[in-house]
């Protein structure tokens, strides 16, 4: 992801198996403020080599934090880039197979304005509840009184299950802001199917990891784009049951672009949306994704929930 420059980041991680690049430098009481990309990538830890690709590209454009001299700041360049990790390892059946230094490069050169949602870039390998269900990219959004928008992007591949186990209905659909359409119920006995092959599943896969990004166009400074980043864990909550286990490296980014002045109540606001759009994105992550069959590959075979549950229409 790369927003405009000048854009403050924060993060806030709850889990307790995260893989994370430079969190630390967007604590708001660090020197720099602002970020030049956020990578979400797979891989585990592995994976967190494709921020360097990221961070090469954004020099290659004159992005970064000037660290050279007075008389010429700008003769060195740091490119922030802060990323995080899904553990996806093995789920195509080739443990080398991860994310690198040329597929970040790759990813940041082609990024653009139109976000892919399914099964696709760090959602490619993406499970959910203990692995019965295919995971990936979900996004969402959210508009606020005078032209105050709160985006949301989510890979969602956790340990907890993002469907309400008296119901199969999505989990989250009790929380849909009014005004919003709400999925309906699949079949009965389809979810009777699931529960029973949820009950089976008594070992957890061993690591996981529901990833966000929550960006606004509105003016934040870094203690206040932190507190968004953590009302938005609200929407991860209401959308997965569990969530920030031990097994997972739960992960929220915050982004403010500092395009619109707002006051305190829309601030409040921000947040309260921060947490609406988490939430849908993981609940679009679930509809979009695809199932995937890698077994003669020696990798998984995850069927997704509109195949789980064929009576579903949205």
């Amino acid at each position: 992801m790369i927003p405009p420059p000048g854009t403050v980041g924060a993060v806030d991680v709850r889990g307790g198996g995260p893989g994370t690049h430079e969190t630390d430098a967007l604590d708001p009481t660090t020197l720099v403020p602002t970020v030049d990309a956020v990578t979400l990538t797979g891989g585990s830890a592995f994976g967190l080599a494709s921020a360097g690709g990221v961070q090469q590209w954004c020099l290659e454009q004159g992005l970064g934090f000037p660290a050279g001299p007075p008389q010429d700041p700008t003769s060195i360049l740091v490119p922030i880039v802060p990323a995080a990790a899904v553990f996806d390892l093995g789920r195509g059946g080739d443990l080398s197979a991860r994310p690198d230094f040329s597929l970040g490069y790759q990813a940041a050169s082609s990024a653009s304005t139109t976000t892919a949602r399914g099964v696709i870039g760090a959602g490619t390998g993406a499970l959910a509840a203990r692995g019965l269900l295919k995971g990936g990219i979900g996004t969402a959004s959210r508009e606020l009184p005078g032209g105050v928008v709160v985006g949301a992007l989510a890979v969602l591949n956790s340990m907890g299950s993002p469907l309400d186990t008296a119901t199969g209905g999505l989990l989250g659909t009790a929380f849909v802001p009014p005004g919003l359409p709400r999925p309906p119920l699949p079949s009965s006995a389809e979810n009777e199917f699931f529960l029973r092959d949820l009950a089976a599943a008594t070992a957890p896969p061993p690591a996981n990891t529901t990833l966000a990004v929550v960006a606004t166009n509105a003016v934040l400074d870094p203690a206040r784009t932190r507190r968004t980043a953590t009302a938005a864990h609200d929407g991860l909550a209401r959308s997965l049951a569990p969530v920030h286990t031990l097994l997972d490296g739960d992960t929220v980014f915050a982004l403010a672009t500092g395009a619109i002045e707002v006051d305190f109540p829309t601030i409040v606001a921000i947040q309260t949306a921060a947490a609406d759009a988490v939430m849908l994105a993981v609940m679009d992550a679930v509809l979009a994704a695809d199932g995937v069959d890698q077994s003669a590959f020696g990798g998984v075979a995850v069927p997704s929930y509109r195949d789980r549950f064929p009576s579903f229409t949205f």
